[in-house]
């Protein structure tokens, strides 16, 4: 199938015309974002944490420490909620009410399942290496026993999921368009600078063609 079924958490109650559930559109959001928030409940309050992630199929991962509070807490089966945005562009309208921004994002409903199989874990910490720097897995040591021990890597699988994406920019009543006021849309662009090499680089190391007009992932 290429889209996503819809459920009651993922339909769309409010600006329902922005919704998107099609599986391009959810993976190429989710592949361009560095960030995701995972919110959840610890001890009987919301928690959120800002972390790394990367996809494989429907499948979204995190990892972090397996001492973490919040990972312990997800791997159990934590009912979670996690989320993903993009901002594209600051939309001004002629009046405050319209102004807007113009966005994707993607909700995941679901729990975390802990991988523990060590081929799979060291799999997908490949998968996320290239994620931020395709070729770059090949030129690092591989993680020793200590690493892995102390990384743990939990899936997602991407089961209640949909998009949320704005991009028609200003929309003005009919009785506001003649008024004198600047409307427009301010885009809003990711770039990266030119890599900064560590000050103890040994001088013989050239840059990696990958870090050449680096533009990041996605």
């Amino acid at each position: 199938m290429d889209a996503y079924g819809k459920t009651s958490r993922t339909t769309l109650k409010r600006a329902h015309e922005r919704g998107c559930y099609d599986r391009a559109t959810v993976h190429a959001i989710l592949d361009a974002a560095l960030i995701c928030h995972v919110a959840f409940l610890h001890d009987g309050a919301p928690a959120l944490i800002p972390t790394a992630h990367w996809r494989d199929g429907d499948v979204l991962y995190i990892h972090g420490s397996s001492a973490s509070r919040a990972i312990r807490a997800l791997e159990t089966g934590a009912p979670a909620c996690i989320a993903v945005s993009l901002t594209d562009g600051l939309v001004l309208a002629r009046s405050g009410f319209h102004h807007s921004i113009d966005y994707r994002s993607v909700v995941i409903y679901g729990a975390a399942r802990k991988i523990t199989d060590e081929a799979e874990k060291l799999a997908q910490l490949k998968i996320f290496m290239e994620k931020i720097a395709p070729g770059r897995w090949q030129e690092l040591r591989a993680p020793n026993e200590k690493e892995m021990k102390a990384t743990a890597v939990l899936a997602f699988d991407l089961d209640e999921v949909s998009a949320k994406v704005r991009d028609k920019g200003v929309a003005d009543d009919p009785e506001d368009m003649d008024a004198r006021v600047w409307a427009g849309v301010v885009p809003v662009r990711r770039s990266f600078g030119s890599p900064e090499q560590d000050p103890q680089l040994a001088g013989d190391i050239p840059l990696p063609e990958y870090l050449k007009d680096y533009k990041g992932p996605g």
